[in-house]
């Protein structure tokens, strides 16, 4: 982290505002697809992203009674973005240290037609390596919220660098 962006996180006494800040500010290709952040707990991280055209499978001659499906790329991102972000909530100083994926397992169950909410939970960080289990939720065209895809990561924990 540069030492401008380490300078304007203590600004923050918050760690919420301070994700959301490097989310939203900081970091260009979450911030390209909408990410958001919407609850930071201990050991917990919730994020969203709406639906977006953009963010589609391309079918040229696919159905015209539905719009198309969220390409499964972006459930992953927030698979792995959330799963390591839960684990800086873990860490002495969420950041000082540092969090890089090691491993990722995602589970497509459905299509993505509607918003995007992933929920990571921390199943365990340790000394050097952390786990999150992530659920990533999305609405149908009638309104429902439904499970799209579950994941793990596995994350190589920097602590203090």
């Amino acid at each position: 982290m540069t030492d401008d962006l380490q300078a304007a996180m203590a600004e923050f006494d918050d760690l919420g505002e301070a994700v959301s800040y490097v989310v939203e500010e900081h970091h260009e290709f979450l911030s390209w697809i909408g990410t958001t952040v919407d609850d930071v707990g201990d050991g917990t991280m919730t994020l969203s992203i709406p639906y977006d055209e953009k963010l589609t499978n391309a079918r040229p001659n696919g159905p015209t009674d539905r719009r198309p499906d969220i390409n499964g790329g972006v459930a992953a991102t927030l698979v792995d973005t959330a799963g390591g972000l839960a684990l800086r909530t873990e860490l002495e100083d969420p950041f000082g240290g540092e969090v890089a994926t090691i491993n990722l397992n995602v589970n497509y169950l459905r299509p993505a037609t509607g918003d995007l909410t992933a929920r990571a939970e921390v199943v365990r960080a340790g000394s050097s390596v952390g786990v999150s289990e992530v659920v990533v939720e999305s609405t149908t065209p009638d309104g429902e919220t439904r499970e799209v895809a579950t994941g793990q990561g596995a994350y190589r924990l920097f602590r203090d660098r």
